[in-house]
């Protein structure tokens, strides 16, 4: 059943005048833009295949196609984005769509207890633009520590100061009181701006945080630790996605073709990548290229395809019957941020984003009208907060607090519940009861990791999800950084910005934690392993690091040890969890991905004619 806001957009998109300016009919005419560039079919050889069109494959298609003797081909499962997709409010909606590849971690036994068969799921994105079109849009880059930690790794060129330019390159910055930044790009194609809409209780959360001794700061700028309102990737109210950030020129060397599944990367005898095998219309085929594949499919789906093509595991691959190319940790290094869905805040006003009054024609027609507005909040995520706890080993955050105006009942039961995955009972306990009644909430969220899973194939049919096993909260000490920033989350709601407006806590016991006190600290442990919450930041299992790391799958160049002429671009390469949100430092990589490419054929063509690189590719491929 369609919820009353989706009926809503759909009635007043039927009425077609409204006035002048950013409309949400600008957003129709724009995703035009991209959808004139898809080809049905494939034609002769290409210079470069992509494979996904998320936040690092849309980029690399992008840069290299600024190369007009360059061909790309530009493959993506998924279908291109609609204009509802661009609505930040709508973002739980999208999740329960095809727009998903509907992924879910394997059952756990420590974490997801009350999800449905204590499944978590992880939300990947199908379509142009991958994941950054369901996603909740928040741009954090990082810690610099991260970065200079990748270098010492072994990582040569990934130190913060090396990856800056990268990150300033991609932004197109429009956040007030920052625009002069050294931090900060405006030149890029990624907007970055403030949601432009800010509920009381997202004031009264920065509020708190200076009452509590914390700076009103810029997360990405010269110091992550503070409170903020959230930096986002919108336009103007409307959803920037990788594929309306970078997918809009107008190259006729660049091809896209959607509702493409790629089932293996062609290897040659002499472990060089030539092409990839690809269904389309329940239909195999294969496309040649003479310089390289790069892989942009996602942690997920990128560390999928290696071990489908003989890139993994020896003794993983030797059990499915899969011949081994090269012996890898692919798979490995496992990790997403976890935290808390569940720590719930009343209020006696009526300030929050229910379903109620977000339905109201007067806020459903000032989006529409002009994308502003509560509707244009992603999801109800509003500001955050990066603090250090006593368990914080060096100098970074290690504990982010992500304020909503509105809690798991707000949207009485339709989305978020189905989307999180979690159990009629546990949602019927705690959360029924208050449906229809404001609150709040603050997730806390690790930042650090010790809890690391992996990635198997299930079998060598590529059409056959993954096994996923996260191993959420193996390591104890996760569950005690999330219950300690729980602590400082109900720390803020007791402040006076918060008591204003009869800030109480939601006190209705999780089932299967009956038998604790109410707001003990084993009272939170216990609830911490029933409502995890999944940020959806998979990293790692194309790790990158040098040939002296037995764990390694890539180089510092994203180049796959042991085969020639494939990359891999997308967050599986991270080695480490940066600190915050991923998706900017995935566009990052994007950025330095592609010139590290651009820089390997500027160099080989400098030692070689036209002639001679077309015969060599003759020589590799046929």
């Amino acid at each position: 059943m369609l919820s009353p806001v989706l009926l809503l957009f759909i009635q007043l998109l039927m009425i077609g005048s409204l006035t002048k300016g950013q409309t949400i009919f600008d957003l129709l005419n724009s995703s035009k833009q991209i959808t004139n560039k898809i080809v049905s079919n494939v034609t002769g050889k290409y210079d470069f295949i992509v494979v996904g069109a998320g936040s690092g494959g849309s980029v690399i298609a992008n840069r290299l196609s600024e190369n007009k003797k360059w061909r790309i081909l530009l493959l993506e499962a998924g279908n291109p984005e609609g204009v509802l997709n661009q609505i930040p409010l709508l973002v739980s909606y999208f999740q329960l769509t095809d727009y998903n590849w509907g992924y879910k971690v394997e059952p756990q036994n420590n974490a997801c207890l009350g999800m449905n068969n204590k499944q978590c799921p992880w939300p990947r994105g199908k379509s142009l633009g991958g994941t950054s079109t369901l996603n909740y849009m928040i741009h954090t880059r990082g810690n610099k520590l991260d970065y200079d930690l990748w270098s010492q790794m072994g990582n040569e060129g990934w130190s913060y100061n090396e990856v800056l330019p990268y990150f300033k390159k991609s932004e197109k910055f429009k956040v007030p009181g920052i625009e002069n930044s050294t931090y900060h790009g405006t030149d890029g194609y990624l907007c970055v701006e403030h949601v432009p809409y800010h509920s009381e209780l997202a004031t009264a959360f920065l509020k708190a945080g200076k009452q509590l001794g914390y700076k009103i700061n810029d997360p990405n700028g010269v110091d992550q630790i503070g409170f903020s309102y959230i930096q986002v990737n919108m336009d103007r109210g409307a959803r920037c996605s990788a594929a309306t950030a970078y997918l809009k020129v107008n190259r006729p060397n660049l091809e896209i073709m959607t509702g493409t599944r790629v089932t293996k990367v062609l290897i040659n005898k002499n472990n060089q990548a030539y092409g990839v095998e690809f269904v389309k219309n329940s239909k195999k085929q294969r496309v040649l290229c003479t310089k390289e594949v790069i892989l942009s499919a996602g942690t997920i789906d990128s560390a999928k395809l290696l071990m489908l093509s003989g890139i993994g595991p020896k003794e993983h691959l030797d059990e499915l019957g899969i011949p081994v190319i090269q012996n890898s940790k692919v798979g490995y290094n496992m990790y997403e941020h976890i935290g808390f869905l569940g720590l719930t805040f009343m209020v006696n006003q009526s300030v929050t984003l229910l379903q109620s009054t977000l339905s109201r024609p007067s806020n459903v027609f000032q989006y529409i009208a002009h994308r502003k507005g509560p509707i244009s909040i992603p999801g109800g995520a509003e500001a955050l907060a990066f603090i250090r706890t006593k368990y914080a080993q060096d100098s970074r955050p290690d504990v982010e607090l992500l304020f909503a105006s509105g809690s798991l009942h707000s949207d009485g039961g339709l989305f978020l519940k189905r989307g999180l995955g979690i159990s009629d009972e546990l949602y019927n306990t705690v959360y029924k009861p208050i449906e229809n009644k404001d609150a709040w909430s603050i997730w806390p969220i690790m930042q650090h990791p010790r809890s690391v899973g992996r990635l198997k194939l299930k079998s060598k049919n590529p059409f056959q999800a993954p096994i996923l096993e996260t191993n959420f909260f193996t390591h104890p000490a996760d569950v005690e950084i999330i219950l300690e920033g729980l602590k400082h989350a109900i720390k803020i709601s007791k402040t006076e910005p918060f008591q204003r407006y009869g800030t109480r806590i939601h006190d209705i016991k999780i089932p299967g934690c009956v038998n604790f006190e109410f707001a003990s600290d084993d009272y939170w442990r216990c609830a911490i392993k029933h409502l995890p919450s999944m940020m959806n930041h998979e990293m790692g299992t194309v790790k990158m690091g040098s040939k002296n790391d037995p764990n390694a799958v890539v180089d510092a160049e994203l180049r796959v040890h042991g085969v020639e002429r494939l990359r891999v671009v997308d967050a599986s390469v991270m080695p480490t969890m940066t600190t915050g949100h991923i998706n900017a430092g995935i566009f990052m990589i994007g950025e330095k991905g592609a010139d590290m490419i651009k820089q390997t054929w500027t160099t080989m063509n400098k030692h070689t004619t036209t002639t001679t690189t077309t015969s060599t590719a003759e020589k590799y491929y046929y």
